[in-house]
């Protein structure tokens, strides 16, 4: 297992790779999943409760929109259900006021699982920052019990020691939770915000941060993406905002070149104008020509409207499926295809198109069954 572990920093950044573990030892497969724990890992394990735990983490949830809803608010909790959104996020933060957080952490404890059994996206939770002092308690209420939420949004991450606290902190509470040979029921996505000045220039390092803390034995989470809060962004540095935001197109490249970077996705800042339909469509396909994964939305009329931004569109998918083809019939470096000249480049920019397109379809197809 030591030889495995040494090899993390290798395997750490969304590579595939395939090993074969014959163990019925929940902390043997733990310990090795975590060695790995942004890469796209297929395991052959014997026993299937431990089969089924760590096949969670081949691959990531799409998530195009992420919608927060107030964890307070039971009417709009309970249409969750009825939404057809890729990310759902109960909110304990910013839309909660704070002589309602008590409210929503017993609301979402006590709602959660049926909401999730009930919907076909994702179903997360948002606990309050690290340095508000409210953070542990959001942990304990929402993941001291089995089930527990599977995706977990960290907000004002500014620095690397808060991811670590987050993941450490998370870790003991969940193992408390579960039985010391039992495998954990499900994996703990994390994703966590980036919303200043400090947690920009620090984001490499908190993003190895929370890497290596979910490569501690027995850790059941992993780190998932990154989120751009803006507002917050705006705030901290005295930016006033313009509805084109060019003022934020550095903010945004470093994000997300960052997440990327390590495997993760990455997902891009609030529209907040939610009746204005033209400027979220522009805001959202400039989003995904950068390269972002998703959105964060506040509102469910905003669904649509982002999903379908973070398409391909059908004509460059028939271009891509057809370059791919060529391009494996040519057993050239370099070759020309409808009067273009193609390169290694421009082969990979098809094949993420195409990826995007499949993954999309595969998790249409799971939540139809």
């Amino acid at each position: 297992m030591s030889i495995v572990r040494n090899l993390f920093q290798r395997f750490s950044c969304g590579c595939q790779c395939l090993f074969k573990v014959k163990s019925n030892d929940p902390n043997c497969v733990l310990s090795l999943k975590n060695c790995f724990s942004t890469a796209s890992v297929c395991f052959s394990i014997e026993t299937e409760d431990t089969k089924q735990f760590v096949n969670q983490f081949s691959r990531r949830p799409v998530r195009r929109a992420l919608l927060y809803v107030p964890g307070h608010d039971v009417r709009k909790v309970t249409k969750i259900p009825s939404l057809q959104v890729d990310c759902t996020v109960l909110d304990c933060e910013d839309g909660v006021a704070l002589d309602k957080k008590d409210e929503a952490r017993s609301k979402i404890a006590e709602m959660y699982d049926d909401i999730a059994q009930k919907s076909s996206c994702e179903v997360g939770v948002r606990i309050n920052a690290p340095s508000s002092g409210l953070a542990k308690k959001d942990l304990e209420i929402l993941f001291g019990k089995v089930p527990y939420p599977s995706c977990l949004v960290v907000p004002k991450i500014d620095d690397h020691h808060e991811i670590t606290w987050i993941c450490d902190t998370l870790r003991d509470i969940v193992l408390n939770a579960i039985l010391p040979k039992q495998v954990p029921p499900n994996v703990i996505r994390i994703i966590f915000q980036i919303e200043s000045a400090r947690g920009l220039i620090g984001m490499k390092e908190s993003v190895e941060a929370g890497i290596a803390s979910c490569a501690k034995i027995r850790c059941t989470s992993q780190i998932d993406g990154v989120i751009f809060g803006s507002d917050d962004f705006c705030a901290d540095l005295g930016i006033s905002r313009t509805s084109e935001a060019i003022e934020l197109i550095y903010a945004r490249q470093k994000i997300l070149t960052t997440a990327k970077a390590y495997g993760l996705q990455a997902i891009d800042m609030v529209y907040i104008d939610y009746k204005d339909t033209d400027g979220l469509r522009r805001q959202s396909i400039e989003g995904f020509k950068m390269g972002f994964t998703g959105k964060q939305i506040i509102h469910p009329h905003q669904i649509q409207t982002v999903q379908d931004a973070f398409i391909p569109e059908p004509k460059k998918i028939e271009w891509s499926l057809e370059l791919l083809k060529a391009y494996d019939e040519s057993h050239k470096g370099a070759f020309t295809f409808q009067g273009q000249m193609i390169d290694l480049p421009t082969i990979l920019q098809a094949r993420n198109i195409v990826n995007i397109y499949k993954h999309i379809n595969e998790q249409k197809k799971t939540n139809a069954e």
